[in-house]
């Protein structure tokens, strides 16, 4: 078997006594070294860090998620009619193809990450799929918006997973969930108030061909690439690779990872390693954990509109009162994170965040007053929102060397595409208005999340107890390292 990615790693997370005898940290003291460091240069450090970070990743993903999920809006705005979606199930495969690619590419893409570059291989993704968005606003028949959907799969398949790569090697792991989450809730708030500006571009006068739901693309795809371009200088590299800190603030964050994880210096890369990383049981826990909650994620961004369009609101207030729910959201994801950092404590949240969703669709499924059922949309999107980055956060937590985070990242929101593919067919436009099957297979999958968190909670924290009698080897070879349960 191969130990290389072990050797290096432990040397870096112990220190001498007083005495002389090496002593092994434990995660609270892993942690705290950081106090050796003057607390303002920490501070100026890591706010230098989240301002160049998060912004960019933020509203590229922001309009990632406008870009696959509008053609919700655009269904509402004559796309449904103009390109004869409404017959048979054509809305829901071209909702569905998109994520046949963006699952197959994730891990390819993740690979390349570190040889190509961060700031390379994101901005030119966002570009393509940018052009790809735009194209869309030409088609002329279904199978053309079909075939671009793929082609926009494939090119976003490799941003999100990257993205979390990226934001997991550069932060501590107590820190990591707050910022996943302002990542995550800046796009998920930008992203919420597409419907509204979707109504904005459709009373955009035609020109020529271009009219009515086809302006959203074509606005929407051109901003996009014009985005992908401004990355190229904004994008920041792996801590390893990085020139945007100076050298003693390279060093302190180097030093910092070093100690909470020993993973600051990339592992080499090699099959075994991947093969025995793609056999984890736990990777494919969480992994199942984000399927179930990206499904009703993606459920809600596909067919809210829809759904309040069904339930006897008119197309503008269907597309406007889409927005609220996603602010709700952003604030409590926030809220979540914080306490989740702060309390330590990271299945606790997902099974709270997965409760809060099963009331929700409760209450959208079967209220008898709409205005109750609107109620119920927002507890069932605070819920399966927030369970995005806590998910991500837990799974980031329990994984150590650049190798594993690689083959995890890409595992698990592969598996939030399947997530995607079933919100695509569990909501069938047979159940239209009320959708009680897709929301019972919601509840379902958030009651699946809550059985897999238990057993992962009962095995880590097994595993975490025979590591303090030293009746089991280090996790990767790093001494004092334990599971966050």
């Amino acid at each position: 078997m191969d130990h290389t990615e072990d050797k290096p790693i432990s040397s870096h997370i112990e220190h001498k006594t007083g005495s002389g005898e090496v002593a092994h940290l434990d995660d609270y003291e892993r942690h705290s070294t950081e106090h050796e460091y003057d607390p303002a240069f920490v501070k100026r450090t890591i706010r230098k860090l989240d301002i160049r970070l998060l912004i960019i990743l933020g509203a590229m993903y922001s309009i990632a998620l406008i870009d696959r999920t509008n053609l919700s809006s655009a269904r509402v705005a004559g796309m449904n009619v103009e390109l004869d979606l409404n017959v048979g199930e054509r809305y829901s495969i071209a909702t569905l193809v998109f994520f046949v690619p963006y699952i197959i590419f994730e891990f390819p893409s993740n690979i390349l990450l570190r040889k190509i570059g961060a700031r390379n291989l994101l901005s030119s993704i966002t570009i393509l799929w940018g052009a790809a968005t735009l194209a869309i606003a030409f088609v002329k028949n279904w199978q053309s918006l079909v075939g671009l959907r793929v082609v926009l799969g494939f090119f976003e398949a490799g941003f999100f997973p990257g993205c979390v790569y990226l934001l997991s090697s550069w932060y501590t792991r107590w820190r990591t969930q707050t910022r996943i989450s302002l990542f995550y809730l800046m796009s998920m708030f930008i992203s919420g108030l597409s419907q509204i500006l979707a109504y904005g571009l459709i009373q955009i006068p035609r020109a020529g061909m271009v009219h009515t739901w086809r302006w959203i693309f074509l606005v929407l795809g051109a901003f996009t690439m014009a985005l992908g371009v401004l990355s190229i200088f904004l994008i920041i590299d792996f801590p390893d690779k990085n020139t945007f800190l100076t050298a003693e603030e390279t060093e302190m964050v180097m030093t910092m990872l070093d100690k909470d994880r020993g993973d600051a210096t990339p592992d080499v890369m090699t099959r075994g390693k991947v093969i025995k990383h793609m056999t984890c049981w736990r990777t494919w826990c969480y992994g199942l954990c984000f399927m179930n909650s990206t499904l009703p994620s993606y459920a809600f961004a596909y067919f809210l509109p829809v759904i309040l369009a069904g339930q006897g609101y008119s197309q503008v207030a269907a597309l406007c009162l889409s927005a609220p729910p996603y602010a709700a959201a952003a604030i409590y994801t926030f809220c979540i994170a914080i306490s989740s950092d702060k309390l330590r404590k990271r299945g606790l949240f997902v099974c709270v965040n997965a409760v809060v969703t099963v009331v929700g669709c409760s209450i959208i499924g079967y209220a008898k007053n709409k205005d109750v059922r609107y109620f119920g949309c927002f507890l069932a999107i605070m819920g399966a929102q927030a369970n995005v980055p806590s998910v991500l956060a837990f799974q980031a937590n329990n994984t150590v060397t650049h190798t594993k985070k690689s083959v995890s990242s890409a595992i698990v929101i592969g598996m939030g595409g399947v997530g995607g593919i079933m919100a695509s067919t569990v909501y069938r436009q047979a159940d239209f208005p009320r959708y009680i099957p897709g929301l019972w297979a919601t509840i379902g999958a958030q009651l699946f999340t809550i059985v897999l968190v238990g057993i992962l909670t009962v095995f880590n924290g097994r595993f975490n107890r025979r590591l303090d009698k030293g009746e089991v080897p280090p996790i990767q070879g790093i001494e004092g390292f334990r599971y966050s349960i």
